[in-house]
C-alpha cells in the first residue's frame, strides 16, 4: 500500500523526466486553446442572445451594445467563473494525454502493469473527457443555489465548493488511471473512497494557485497512477 503523502511526492520527483515535461507542455497548449475557445463561445453566445432578446424588445438599440455588453460579462465570465472554467478545460485538456501520463509512470515504476494494460483509444478517451467536463459543470451548476445561500457565512460557499470538486476531481483522476485495467464493470475500484477524496482535495487546491494549476492534472493523474497500481498489487498478494 502506498500513502497519498508518497504518490504525490513520487509525481512531483518525475516531472523532471523529458517525457513529463514534454506531456506538461502539450497538456499546457491545449487546456489554454479550449479554454480560449470557451471564453469566444461565450462572447458570441452573449452578444447574439443580447442583439436578438433586447434587439426585438427595444427600438433603435445601438449596434455597438451587443459587443459591449458581451465583452463585459465575458470578462467577468473569465475573473469570477475562471476557476471553474480553468479546472474544466484543465481536465479535459489531461484527458486527451491521459494515457500518455499514466504510460510515463508505469514504465517507470510498474512495467508488468503497462505490458498487460489496454490502450484506451482516441474515441473512447474523448467520450470519457466530454462526461467529465459535463459532470463537473452539471453538478457545479446545481449547487450554485446552496452556494448562494451559504454566502452569509463568509465562508460556506468556499468550503461546499471545495468538497463538492474534491469529490468530482478525485474520481476524474483515479478513472484515468484506472479504467485502462479494469476488466470488468462490476469490478471494485482500487483506490477508497476516502483516498479518493483526499487526492481530489490536494489537486482541487492546487487547482486555485497561480503556478500549480499549470502542473495541477499531471501530478493528479501521475499520483493516482502509483494510489491505483500499489492497491492493485495489493489485491494481487493477497490473492
Amino acid at each position: 500500500m502506498m500513502s497519498l503523502p508518497a504518490s504525490l511526492a513520487r509525481a512531483f520527483a518525475q516531472l523532471a523526466d523529458r517525457r513529463v515535461l514534454w506531456l506538461l507542455l502539450k497538456s499546457l497548449i491545449v487546456t489554454l486553446l479550449l479554454f480560449v475557445a470557451v471564453g469566444a463561445a461565450f462572447y458570441f453566445g452573449l452578444a447574439w442572445l443580447v442583439e436578438r432578446g433586447l434587439g426585438s424588445l427595444i427600438d433603435n438599440l445601438p449596434s455597438q451594445f451587443g459587443e459591449l455588453v458581451a465583452t463585459i460579462g465575458t470578462l467577468l465570465a473569465v475573473v469570477f467563473g475562471g476557476w471553474l472554467l480553468f479546472r474544466v478545460t484543465a481536465l479535459a485538456a489531461i484527458q486527451f494525454f491521459a494515457d500518455d501520463v499514466v504510460e510515463v509512470v508505469e514504465a517507470k515504476y510498474y512495467p508488468q502493469a503497462l505490458d498487460n494494460a489496454r490502450r484506451i483509444g482516441f474515441g473512447e478517451s474523448m467520450w470519457i473527457s466530454f462526461k467529465g467536463a459535463v459532470r463537473v459543470v452539471f453538478v457545479n451548476i446545481l449547487i450554485l443555489p446552496l452556494a448562494a445561500i451559504l454566502l452569509i457565512t463568509g465562508f460556506g460557499t468556499v468550503v461546499l465548493f471545495a468538497l463538492v470538486n474534491a469529490w468530482l476531481l478525485g474520481r476524474e483522476l483515479r478513472d484515468m488511471a484506472w479504467l485502462r485495467h479494469r476488466h470488468d464493470r462490476s469490478e471494485e475500484p482500487p483506490i477508497g473512497r476516502g483516498t479518493r477524496f483526499a487526492l481530489g482535495l490536494v489537486i482541487a487546491g492546487m487547482l486555485t494557485i497561480p503556478g500549480l494549476n499549470f502542473l495541477a492534472p499531471i501530478i493528479g493523474a501521475a499520483a493516482a497512477t502509483h494510489l491505483v497500481q500499489a492497491n492493485l498489487q495489493g489485491r494481487q498478494r493477497d490473492a
